[in-house]
């Protein structure tokens, strides 16, 4: 199984407004953290995130989170090399 491309080792912080986001998996699109087609020619695909109402979220930016789109601290024991 491929490995998800690391886009940043912290996650993204972002007011979002209600409605559907489709969050990268990837990690290689240029509008992170949300999916732009780069997964064309992986075995990813994006997830998606529907908000009912205006909210902060902590977006994954490692890729490797057991809690899929939001950060659960896994980049925190990542290693360097990765």
């Amino acid at each position: 199984m491929e490995q998800p491309v690391i886009a940043q080792r912290s996650p993204y912080g972002l007011e979002l407004e209600p409605g559907d986001y489709f969050w990268c998996r990837c990690g290689q699109s240029a509008r992170q953290p949300f999916c732009d087609g780069s997964h064309k020619d992986t075995e990813f695909t994006p997830l998606k995130l529907s908000l009912s109402e205006a909210a902060k979220v902590w977006l994954c930016g490692c890729k490797r989170t057991a809690g899929a789109p939001y950060c659960d601290g896994t980049h925190n024991s990542l290693p360097e090399s990765e």
